[in-house]
């Protein structure tokens, strides 16, 4: 569990990132804009890649709840798939600035242990999805025309598209209501 001073840092972190890009996240801005020295940061983390890492552990902990509370219930693939959905359009919405950090390639193209760390939460998603497609396909609910994987990547990726493109209109569309007219769509296309 982290400390009130590691979560201000990590809060702090992703808004900095948002406002300046990767290459504005530094120990010296970071320190500016809570108000503390860099050895004071130092304490607390590390090293700039151990704070990305802790900002990372919060999707790696999100994709694991969603895939465990998905295997466990009773709800139709296309209701699971809409929850999984919701859940995550709710987690952009709460904190818009963690788009920058989780859909930003340049922070891992050249960290390899970042790199690793995203490409796993990206597998527990896609797996998540290609699970509950599967498994409604066996039922009948999702259509079986199509591969699990092409119909978990069409749901990944519009997600995803969806995200970016209200960030980048300052957040100015309604994600909410723009998701609910996406998932729709979504679903009338897996459907049987």
């Amino acid at each position: 569990m982290l400390s009130e001073r590691q979560e201000q840092i990590i809060e702090t972190s992703i808004k900095l990132i948002a406002q300046k890009g990767i290459q504005g996240f530094t120990i010296k801005n970071l320190s500016k804009a809570i108000g503390i020295s860099e050895p004071a940061i130092y304490r607390h983390f590390e090293s700039k890649t151990q704070i990305l890492l802790t900002i990372l552990d919060g999707f790696t902990e999100m994709a694991n709840i969603l895939s465990g509370l998905i295997n466990n219930n009773k709800l139709s693939a296309v209701q699971k798939i809409s929850f999984m959905f919701n859940k995550m359009v709710e987690r952009f919405e709460e904190t818009p600035s963690l788009v920058s950090v989780i859909f930003s390639e340049e922070i891992f193209k050249n960290e390899e242990v970042l790199k690793k760390k995203i490409i796993k939460i990206l597998n527990t998603n896609e797996e998540t999805l290609e699970a509950i497609i599967r498994n409604g396909q066996k039922v009948n609910e999702i259509r079986t025309d199509s591969d699990e994987k092409i119909l978990a990547l069409m749901v990944m990726g519009s997600l995803r598209l969806l995200v970016k493109r209200w960030d980048l209109n300052n957040n100015k569309i309604n994600l909410k209501n723009e998701g609910k007219k996406l998932l729709t769509a979504i679903n009338k296309v897996l459907s049987k």
